[in-house]
């Protein structure tokens, strides 16, 4: 199925999600070199990102205008640093983040959970870790890009976790 602009509904679910992941994390520089050699390529590569992770029902240009993707993707390919975003993926493959048994963050937390986020695990996961969480959030809309897509909720929800500990 197809919406307004043309583009084709994504399939769901992980396996459709997560080929990004697995290239980024295992061959960074030569999805670099291939994103780096070809302008319709990074754009086409960085919009697909923009409209599945955001919260647009699949129109992407009902969150994000063409010149905010302009934008974005012209600092990539002008900075030519497309490749070294990727290899944050390789890093983390590589020495992902280890809690030995007993570890806990105790700082004060807050998780504003956009329902378009991708990754997210379940609040009691996370509780076994962050002891510190004083604010939880369900957010009613947004996606991975919640600081662009919905700024004022994201700001408001920071306040909101702010106001007491800066008056304390």
């Amino acid at each position: 199925m197809r919406n307004a602009h043309g583009w084709r509904n994504a399939p769901t679910g992980s396996t459709a999600k997560g080929g990004y992941a697995h290239i980024q994390a295992t061959r960074p520089q030569t999805l670099g070199y291939a994103m780096m050699d070809s302008p319709v390529g990074l754009a086409a590569w960085i919009v697909e990102k923009f409209r599945n992770w955001s919260d647009c029902g699949g129109d992407v240009e009902s969150v994000f205008d063409k010149d905010e993707l302009l934008t974005n993707i012209s600092i990539y390919w002008f900075t030519r640093t497309i490749a070294s975003s990727f290899r944050l993926y390789r890093e983390i493959r590589e020495h992902p983040p280890h809690f030995a048994p007993g570890d806990r963050i105790a700082v004060p937390t807050a998780i504003a959970h956009f329902p378009r986020e991708i990754g997210m695990p379940p609040r009691h996961w996370v509780e076994r870790v962050y002891t510190g969480i004083r604010r939880w959030t369900e957010m009613p809309r947004g996606g991975h890009f919640a600081a662009w897509e919905q700024p004022h909720l994201l700001a408001d929800d920071l306040r909101a976790f702010l106001a007491p500990l800066l008056a304390g």
